[in-house]
Formats: structure tokens, C-alpha cells, sequence
């Protein structure tokens, strides 16, 4: 066992998977000679050569575009978008055509494309370099879209995104980048939890809380203080947005009864809408109440010295925990 911070973990995934397949080969804006804006890919042009890790012009849509010329000759492209709100001038490439080409070749060409996104706030950065466009793709049919939430995971989930044969939205927390954590880099990536399955992170009884990506080392800070009040918190990390495991999720409210699902992107429209949505449909007659979002808010990101109080944190949840229980909270005031 290594420790890592969450963007060594990456890294050292990304060099198995350069060591294991000669046909996988990176792209990007700064990522080789610079090693990316947030280091992430540091060393591998070095190691690998201009040829495999590639410095591309400032231009997603080409960037993306190359990649599916790639993927047609047999390569496993793994396209860096420097920043989630960067991804724009790509989404018509990723939309219709990543998406599409293998449902629309009848299985005749494969799309076996990574895509990582360093995504959502945290970082004291505006508009552009904070967002959280998950939801955008998780309605796309033909897409995969996969966030972690520890340098473990972030280890073998890029190794097992770069390996399928779909296309992968692989969504990195970036004010995670810098979190440590223990890695044992001797897990083949086969043999991991497969990226489509949520994990359970600690047992309840009393509320399912269900997080992804950024927060959930904010949902495991809740349901430790939580639990200082006699409050059980069932913390279920999603992995998943594309297609989402439900089954955990369900085994989860069944015993519970409450719900409560959290993410930085904003509320309408969002994955926890969804979530909500098909575990009332699910689990109606086992629910004690409605589903409870807590999330960001139906606004543009906010100028760095508010962001924190844009972003779920640990009060905001707790108090949408409060809310599943009937206990006082920001809607009913304090006495109830």
C-alpha cells in the first residue's frame, strides 16, 4: 500500500494502463511537457513520448473530434478537458457523434474513448472553472459517466474506463486532487469493484445518504457528527451516474425509510432529481418521507468568496438529514 494524494493516483492509473496497451495514447491542452494544469499527467510525456502523450491546441471540439479518428483506427484515446467548463465547445462532438457511432454502425465500430473532467467548486476559482455538468451527459443515451471519491478508486476506475469499450465521461473532484490516501497499486483493475457499481461507505439505520464525487468526504463528515446525536447515517457512494446501481440504494431506503441525496450541480434538473425520483418509484411503500436533495444552487457559480456558501457542506446536509426526520430545520424554523 502507496499513499497517494488523488492526483498521483491518476497519474500512476493512467501509466498501468500507457504500460499495458500500446494503443492508448493521451490528449490534451498543456498536458505533457506542463504535466496538466493540476499536474495530473506530470512525467508521462517524458516517459512515453510526444507520440503517446500529445499537446494539442487550445480546441476541444478538436481535441474530441481526433480522438473518434483514433477510436476508428483502433486506439483507446484518453482526452484531458482542462477545466468541466471547458467541455462546451466539445459537447457536439461527444453528443452526436461519441454517443452514437457504435448504436449507429450496429455494433461495427467501437468508441472505446476516455474523457476526463476535472469538475466542480471548491478551488477559489469563477464560472468556466467550477461546474458541475454531470447531468448534461448522464441524459445522453450511449455514454458512460463515472466519478470517484478516493485515490483508491481514482487508481483503478481510470484503468477500467480506458479498458471498456464504450465511451467514459471519467469525472475528477478537483479540490479532491490533493487528498491523500492509502493506494495498493498491486489491484488489477479487472478484479476491482466494476466502475457501474455504487458502494456502500458506512451502515444506518435511521437515513440513506447518497453522494458522488466532491462530497462524499462531506456526506462521511455528516454522518460522523450525526452519529454524535444518536442520528444513523447509511452513506452510499453513487460511482456511477450512467447508467446508476440501484440496487444498493434500494436495499438501503428499504431499511431506512429516508432519503437524502446531495451533489454541487445545481438542483433542477440534476442527478439527484433522478435518484429521488426512481427510489420514490421503487420504494414508495417503504418511505417514512419524501426524498430530500440538498445541492447548489439554480445559479451561475458564484464569485470565489461566496462559492462556500453556494456548495453543499456539512451544515447544509445535515440539516437536509434533519429534514427526512422531521426534526427542526431551515424550513420549519427551529421549534419544528
Amino acid at each position: 500500500m502507496t499513499q497517494l494524494t488523488f492526483a498521483r493516483a491518476i497519474n500512476a492509473g493512467l501509466r498501468k494502463s500507457l504500460e499495458d496497451d500500446s494503443k492508448v495514447v493521451l490528449l490534451g491542452e498543456d498536458i505533457g511537457a506542463l504535466g496538466g494544469v493540476f499536474r495530473v499527467t506530470d512525467g508521462l510525456q517524458k516517459d512515453f513520448g510526444t507520440h503517446r502523450v500529445v499537446d494539442t491546441p487550445l480546441a476541444e471540439s478538436a481535441i474530441v473530434g481526433t480522438a473518434v479518428g483514433l477510436a476508428y483506427r483502433g486506439y483507446r484515446p484518453v482526452v484531458e478537458i482542462q477545466f468541466d467548463g471547458f467541455i462546451y465547445p466539445a459537447f457536439d462532438q461527444i453528443v452526436s457523434q461519441v454517443a452514437k457511432l457504435h448504436y449507429r454502425t450496429r455494433g461495427a465500430v467501437k468508441m472505446p474513448i476516455t474523457i476526463r473532467v476535472p469538475f466542480g467548486g471548491g478551488i477559489g476559482s469563477p464560472e468556466h472553472h467550477s461546474e458541475s455538468p454531470e447531468a448534461y451527459f448522464t441524459h445522453t443515451s450511449g455514454l458512460r459517466v463515472v466519478t470517484v471519491a478516493n485515490p483508491q478508486d481514482a487508481y483503478t476506475v481510470i484503468q477500467q474506463a480506458i479498458a471498456c469499450d464504450d465511451p467514459v465521461l471519467y469525472f475528477e473532484p478537483k479540490r479532491r486532487y490533493h487528498d491523500k490516501g492509502e493506494v495498493d497499486e498491486s489491484v488489477d483493475q479487472r478484479s476491482a469493484l466494476p466502475m457501474d457499481k455504487a458502494r456502500v461507505l458506512t451502515a444506518g439505520s435511521d437515513v440513506t445518504l447518497v453522494a458522488y464525487g466532491p462530497l462524499v468526504k462531506t456526506a462521511l463528515d455528516a454522518a460522523s457528527a450525526a452519529a454524535d446525536e444518536g442520528i444513523s447515517i447509511e452513506v452510499i457512494d453513487l460511482r456511477s451516474l450512467a447508467p446508476v446501481d440501484y440496487a444498493p440504494v434500494e436495499d438501503s431506503v428499504r431499511k431506512t425509510g429516508r432519503l437524502v441525496v446531495t451533489h454541487e450541480a445545481g438542483q433542477s434538473g440534476g442527478l439527484g432529481a433522478e435518484v429521488a425520483a426512481s427510489i420514490t418509484e421503487r420504494c414508495f411503500y417503504h418511505l417514512e418521507a419524501a426524498p430530500v436533495r440538498v445541492t447548489g444552487f439554480d445559479i451561475p457559480y458564484p464569485y470565489s468568496k461566496l462559492e462556500m456558501h453556494h456548495l453543499p457542506g456539512l451544515d447544509r446536509i445535515l440539516d437536509g438529514v434533519d429534514r427526512a426526520l422531521g426534526r427542526p430545520n431551515s424550513l420549519t424554523g427551529l421549534e419544528g
